[in-house]
């Protein structure tokens, strides 16, 4: 009689084998694109508890996004290959910086170190400069003062992102995301240094921006006065329509994932490709996700609507602070 076939080393010490790199990479970039629209329908769902209404149902992207796959695209007159190709180049950005992050690893995945948290927002800039693009050549006047807001706007938070990433760089010595997680991880009184806590608060500042979670532009209006993003998908429909809400979520996804496991609380991560630390980590960003999805919700809520032009006294707040976190370090209060 044959005998039985010995288990590895990793299956007699932990009881589970192991998933190659390429899987994990591949489960960080599923984890993105499928867990999005939950995030987003949760926190719609929240938000709308908090205004008093009943509310989306947790699902309810899952359906818009079919219902939109299914319908017909349409093209403004005048508008070329740009108008088409934008939301699958945006897609596409979307679907890159999740190799680039800690998704799920507190170690570097063999794309990981492709870039760093600058390239990262590259591709994140690269994607929104694709969207403007589209909607500045439909000609419609409401697609363009969106596209033009959102890039005048968009300027003044890169200086924020580059201090952000020098102050990543001088608290750790690389500019890599892991590294800087497992800074954080270290030690809790890394989380308490002044340098890190003013840097996270600055990159906190850049994603209430970037998602549209401020008490100025309300994220999802189509009022005039205040709409941004929603102005750029105007006349956008069908499956191109679709990519650009999915990619919306993916990015508010991104962003967050970038906040609670780089800067905040990067714990929940395996360790190791062992398929049940992998597997449990994903409904550990998940939740960490929803909860500063929660916490945007309910200050996006709690505030009236200000002017317009307000929203550059946030972004100038969150520059100084990033700004500071530099100098704080410099001077040797870090």
């Amino acid at each position: 009689m044959a005998s039985a076939q010995l288990p590895s080393r990793a299956e007699v010490e932990l009881g589970q084998p192991e998933l190659a790199p390429w899987v994990v990479q591949a489960l960080q970039d599923v984890t993105i694109l499928l867990g999005a629209p939950l995030v987003s329908g949760a926190v719609a769902h929240v938000e709308a508890r908090l205004q008093g209404r009943r509310g989306p149902r947790l699902l309810q992207p899952y359906y818009d996004l079919a219902k939109l796959f299914r319908k017909e695209t349409l093209v403004p007159e005048g508008a070329g290959f740009v108008f088409l190709a934008a939301p699958v180049v945006a897609f596409g950005c979307y679907l890159v910086v999740p190799l680039l992050i800690p998704v799920l690893t507190t170690f570097g995945l063999p794309l990981g170190y492709m870039g760093d948290i600058l390239g990262g927002g590259f591709v994140l800039g690269l994607a929104g400069f694709a969207v403007a693009l589209a909607a500045a050549e439909t000609g419609a006047p409401y697609a363009q003062l969106g596209s033009s807001r959102a890039m005048t706007f968009g300027a003044l938070l890169e200086p924020t992102v580059l201090f952000v990433v020098f102050t990543v760089g001088i608290l750790t010595g690389t500019d890599l995301p892991y590294a800087l997680a497992a800074t954080v991880r270290s030690s809790a009184g890394e989380i308490v240094r002044p340098a890190h806590v003013l840097a996270a608060v600055a990159f906190f500042v850049v994603v209430l921006a970037e998602t549209g979670r401020i008490p100025v532009e309300t994220h999802s209006g189509t009022l005039e006065l205040g709409m941004i993003d929603e102005a750029r998908t105007l006349e956008h429909s069908g499956a191109p329509l679709a990519l650009l809400k999915w990619g919306s979520a993916m990015k508010q996804l991104i962003l967050y994932t970038i906040l609670v496991d780089v800067f905040v609380a990067p714990w929940g991560l395996a360790g190791s490709r062992q398929v049940g630390p992998v597997l449990l980590a994903i409904p550990a960003l998940l939740g960490k996700a929803l909860v500063v999805g929660c916490v945007f919700a309910v200050i996006d809520n709690s505030f009236s609507k200000l002017r317009l032009f307000k929203i550059t006294e946030l972004l100038a707040a969150g520059f100084l602070l990033a700004v500071l976190a530099v100098l704080v370090f410099s001077l040797g209060g870090a």
